[in-house]
Parts: structure tokens; C-alpha cells; sequence
């Protein structure tokens, strides 16, 4: 169960601590937004001794799984990576059983908004090294002898704090804005990317943005009706029961109940995030100021309202209401919209469609540098508007992917790490890295990056990509999405290892909602496969004439020590012994997937071999 009083404890201590210093601080890391990327790396960055300070606006942590009131969570059910994973677990144990959060039809994983902030809180409060200023509102910004200073109002007093280095992790990239950093917004072109399914031209145009409601059953004959809202027309939703969803199997038709299950939640209650004809809003505030930003969403908040009001009285849901008992706010909407499309950072590395669809034949080896994983589709929420150009996602199906470690370090600016939605990806591929469990891991990742590179005093691009994912290798991230190799695998470090460098690769299908990606660890490989992926690293081992006959131990041997590492028959014994393979070993052994990576990371530890940010093996 979560320990309120725990929370409440750590929360009085940091008002307390506040109260009693000069309202000018000091940090080693500053996080800006405590969401679902600027509290996991706040988290990870502490664990790692580094000491963090996160600014958060609201009196919650978790961004959009909480404050936006997004409780379902979409895509990697099969890839509970770190802390991803670890949030995922408290649920569990929360609710009773993983059986206890399947309860919408959307996810495998729904929750009252309420429940994870406080589960989020409470892995926060674990870490001496966190600290957290919450009702907290950066108001400036600027860099001087290489520290950020940033001013802000927390509690309606003035205030400044000073770090080396900065985490942007607000839900638009403000702080890009704020410091000149280059980024992009809206649809890229083709011809700049290369993506066939992007429009031909760029243009400004982002996806729809979300006023959740979360909704209660208040029992049957109970009228939770309520006012008429300004403006309400019911012609608008009409057609929301029938809704289209590619993957339905039945001409995305459905009948207004199953609607209704889409976002149930535990405890009687109803997440009302719908397309089309529901509560999606076509509203770009990026480029607003704060008031405006505020002004302009009261429309937002409006058309969900009227959402509401049509699913009450013209579907006959009047027993649901306003849940009384989730969000700290007086209208019982939560604190900020559902916000899919941010600013996207202009980085070291950017991804792309084909990146994701065909990594292993890009000019880039992006995958080398994996530091997230998601198995999410392309999704896209468009206004139904003509003069938008259209997304073809029919031949935008990809496979699970991973994210390269560049796309949170920007092209030009120092002392900055961009996670959250506005990492460096194109505009059709944000409509997958957009999804809660990947961002959760972005954040995880740029805490890893920026403690390193404060532990070492080097710049986040100076920082080695080898070492970062080693550090979130231990905290159990996924480098490649390997559906059939879980973290609970013996072997998963290993193969993640040998996955991340390209000698053995996966195969990616596209499925569905859930893209997969195969290691097939029990699968026989021949000597030509296990040759041209030595390759890649090891110029040499061209000098064997590999056949199509099964790897044995014998050709192993071999083929290692043209790599320039010897090892006897007895060495390979005894390591196959320590590694606890159920097979006995004999010299004829037809070696499976899952032998020849994990001895391939013991003896040679190819791995250890730096790359670029680009994925390039570097001497």
C-alpha cells in the first residue's frame, strides 16, 4: 500500500528546509517539469549520487499518466523497462494483481491518476539526493561562467537556483525556446527527412491536444447532470460511437458501452480521453505565453464539458460525474491537458521513420546507441480538417524500436538535456515516442547521461554512449526491444549487449498496437550468419570461409581468435559451466542464438568497443 504519511513527512521536511534558507539555491542537476520524464530522472540521477533539484508547476508528479489525467497506459506491456517497469509494479501491488488494472480495453494497465502521483511521490521521497519544489513556475533563465541561473515564483515568493547543468522536461520544451536552442515544430517535409509517408511540404500543424476528464460512477438513478455548457451542439459528437479503429477486426464500429470501456478505470471510474467525435481539441499553444497558454485551453476544457454533457444526456450516462475524489483543482478537471505534440529538439542525432522501420539499413546505426524502447504504432490525432495533410498510416507500420541516446543532446547548446516529448525525432515518429512508458525511460535516461557527465565534468555529448547504457543496463532498461528475452532472463544483460552492438540482430514485426521485435534465443545459427555479423566489428574473421552448416564450438573458437582473442577448449568449458547453460557441451554442438551471444560477450566483450552518437564503432 502507499505510505501517505511518508509523502506528507518528506513534502512538510522540503517546505520546512525552504522556509528556513534564503530563497537563492544551489544544484548539481535542475530539472524543469516534475512530469513523466523530469521525475524518473530526477530519480534515476539520484540513485547515481547526484544531487537534484526538480521545479514542478502543479502539487503533482507524473505529468500526463497524472496531472493530464492519461491513466491508460499505451504500448509496452511486454517491455517494462526500468522505471517504466518499477511504476508498473507498485500498480500491481496497489490493486492487488496485474489482473486488477486490465479493466478498459485500451491498455493492460489502467489507474486513477490520483493513485500514480501517489506512487510516484513515493519513489521520489526514497531519494535523499531529490529534492522537490512543488506550486513552483520558472519565470527566466540565462547562462553565465558556464551555470544556468534560473528565477521562478514558488508560493507566489520570488526565487533563483543555480545549476551546471539543466534538464528540460516541460511538456512543450520551453526551456529550448527560452534558451535559443534549435528545434522544429510541425509536419517535416519528405524531402528533408526522406520519410515517403510525411507531407510533401512542412508545414506548422501539430496533433490535437486532450482535456481528460475522469469520470465516477455514482450509481444507478443518481443524476451527476451537469449544466448546459456554452456553446453545446450535439451534432458535434454524434457519430462518437462509431468510431474508427483500423485494428477493430469490424469496420471500427462499435456500440456507445463498449466506448465507455475503453478508459475504465479501478474503483468504478472512466478516463475520457476519445477521438474523433469525443473530446480531442485542435489547439497549437507552443509558441504562447504562459497567460495565453491559460486563456486559450479554457476552450479546450469547454469542449470536453460539452463532451460530457452529450454523453449524460443524449447516451444516457447521467450516474457519471466529475470524479470528487482525483485532481487538487476546483472545476475537478485535471491540472493541465493531454498535450501529444511539443517543440522537437534539433539534436545530435535525429530519428526517422526509416530509422525505426529498417534500423539496420540506415546510414546511421542508431540502434548501437538505444537508451528506450517502445513498441507503440505511428498514431497520429488529426483535426478533420482538409487543409491538413493526411498521414497514410497504413504504410507507416513499423516494428518496436529504439531511441538513440543523440536525440536527447542538443546540436548546439551546452549544459542542456532535452527529454519529455520534445526530443529529437521527426514529426511522424513523435507519434510513437510520445506514448507514457517511453517517455518515463527518456526521462530515466537523461538522468543517467547528466549524472555522468557531471561526475566526470564533461559536456553530455563528451559523455561515452557505452556508458550510459551500461548505467541503465543495471537499472534493468531495455537497450533493444527483445520481446522473447525479458529482464528476468539470465541472460538479458548479455544478449542486450551483443543486441546493441549489431552481431546478432532481431527481427522486427509490425503488429497491430503492440510492434514486436524477436531475438529467437533458442533458434540454431549457422556459421555465415554468426560470420557476417563478426563482421561488422572484427575485419578479420573474413579471413574463414564460413558454411551454412551450424555454429559449433569448435568454428567459435576459431572465429574468435581472428578477433585476436585465444581461447582453449578448457577456458570455454569452464565459462560454460560458470554461465549455467542447460545443454552439456561437446565439441560437434550446434550452438543456439542465445550461446553464441552471451559466450561472445564473455570472452570478446565487443560492447566494450566505443561508438559514436551515430552508432559508428570508433578505434
Amino acid at each position: 500500500m502507499i505510505d501517505i504519511r511518508r509523502i506528507f513527512i518528506s513534502q512538510l521536511l522540503c517546505f520546512l528546509t525552504w522556509q528556513l534558507s534564503a530563497q537563492s539555491l544551489q544544484t548539481d542537476l535542475l530539472i524543469i517539469g516534475g512530469g513523466a520524464s523530469g521525475t524518473t530522472a530526477g530519480i534515476q540521477a539520484a540513485r547515481m549520487g547526484v544531487r537534484v533539484t526538480i521545479l514542478e508547476e502543479t502539487t503533482w508528479l507524473g505529468g500526463m499518466l497524472t496531472s493530464a489525467g492519461v491513466s491508460a497506459i499505451d504500448g509496452n506491456n511486454a517491455l517494462p523497462s526500468g522505471l517504466w517497469g518499477e511504476f508498473r509494479e507498485q500498480l500491481h501491488q496497489h490493486y492487488g494483481s496485474p489482473q486488477a488494472v486490465a479493466t478498459g480495453w485500451v491498455s493492460n494497465t489502467l489507474f486513477e491518476p490520483s493513485v500514480g502521483n501517489n506512487i510516484l511521490q513515493q519513489l521520489a521521497a526514497k531519494e535523499k539526493q531529490l529534492q522537490i519544489l512543488f506550486n513552483t513556475s520558472w519565470t527566466g533563465i540565462k547562462r553565465t561562467n558556464g551555470r544556468w541561473q534560473v528565477s521562478f515564483i514558488r508560493n507566489n515568493q520570488p526565487g533563483s537556483i543555480e545549476a551546471p547543468l539543466i534538464i528540460d522536461a516541460t511538456e512543450l520544451g520551453d526551456i529550448m525556446a527560452a534558451t535559443h536552442t534549435a528545434y522544429r515544430t510541425g509536419m517535416d517535409s519528405r524531402q528533408e527527412t526522406g520519410e515517403a509517408v510525411a507531407p510533401l511540404k512542412a508545414n506548422n500543424y501539430i496533433q490535437v491536444l486532450t482535456y481528460v476528464a475522469t469520470l465516477k460512477d455514482y450509481g444507478a438513478g443518481t443524476d451527476k447532470t451537469i449544466p448546459r455548457p456554452a456553446g453545446y451542439d450535439p451534432g458535434v459528437f454524434r457519430c462518437c460511437c462509431a468510431n474508427d479503429d483500423p485494428y477493430s477486426g469490424n469496420g471500427g464500429k462499435m456500440n456507445c458501452d463498449h466506448m465507455m470501456q475503453y478508459g475504465k478505470l479501478p474503483n468504478h471510474k472512466y478516463m475520457i480521453n476519445w477521438p474523433g467525435c469525443g473530446n480531442d481539441y485542435p489547439l497549437n499553444v507552443i509558441e504562447m505565453t504562459r497567460e495565453a497558454r491559460s486563456k486559450a485551453l479554457q476552450q479546450a476544457k469547454l469542449h470536453t464539458l460539452r463532451y460530457l454533457y452529450y454523453l449524460q444526456t443524449e447516451l444516457g450516462y447521467k450516474h457519471l460525474g466529475l470524479a470528487d475524489d482525483e485532481y487538487p483543482t476546483a472545476d475537478k478537471l485535471p491540472m493541465i491537458p493531454y498535450y501529444r505534440e511539443a517543440r522537437r529538439l534539433k539534436g545530435i542525432a535525429t530519428l526517422g521513420f526509416n530509422h525505426v522501420a529498417t534500423p539496420f539499413d540506415q546510414p546511421e546505426a542508431y540502434y548501437r546507441t538505444g537508451i528506450a524502447v517502445g513498441d507503440y504504432p505511428i498514431d497520429h490525432h488529426q483535426e478533420k480538417d482538409p487543409a491538413v495533410p493526411k498521414i497514410d498510416f497504413s504504410k507507416a507500420k513499423v516494428p518496436s524500436y529504439n531511441i538513440p541516446l543523440g536525440s536527447l543532446i542538443p546540436a548546439t547548446t551546452e549544459g542542456l538535456i532535452v527529454a519529455e516529448k520534445s526530443i529529437s525525432v521527426t514529426n511522424i515518429v513523435n507519434g510513437a515516442t510520445r506514448l507514457q512508458p517511453v517517455v518515463l525511460q527518456l526521462g530515466q535516461a537523461a538522468g543517467a547521461l547528466a549524472a555522468i557527465s557531471l561526475q566526470q565534468k564533461i559536456q553530455p555529448r563528451q559523455v561515452a554512449v557505452r556508458q550510459v547504457q551500461q548505467a541503465l543496463l543495471k537499472a534493468g532498461v531495455y537497450l533493444m526491444p527483445y520481446i522473447d528475452v525479458p529482464k528476468e532472463h539470465p541472460h538479458f544483460a548479455a544478449i542486450q549487449r551483443i543486441g546493441a552492438t549489431g552481431i546478432l540482430r532481431g527481427t522486427g514485426i509490425p503488429y497491430t498496437w503492440a510492434n514486436q521485435t524477436w531475438f529467437y534465443p533458442q533458434r540454431p545459427i549457422s556459421e555465415y550468419e554468426f560470420t557476417q555479423g563478426m563482421l561488422t566489428y572484427y575485419r578479420d574473421a573474413r579471413k574463414l570461409a564460413p558454411t551454412g552448416q551450424d555454429l559449433t564450438p569448435a568454428f567459435l573458437i576459431k572465429i574468435w581468435q581472428t578477433a585476436g582473442v585465444t581461447v582453449t577448449y578448457d577456458q570455454l568449458a569452464t565459462a560454460w559451466n560458470q554461465l549455467q547453460f542447460s545443454t552439456t557441451l561437446r565439441d560437434n554442438l550446434p550452438l543456439n542464438r542465445e550461446m553464441a551471444a552471451v559466450l561472445t560477450d564473455h570472452f570478446l566483450h565487443p560492447f566494450d568497443i566505443p561508438v559514436s552518437f551515430t552508432g559508428a564503432i570508433q578505434p
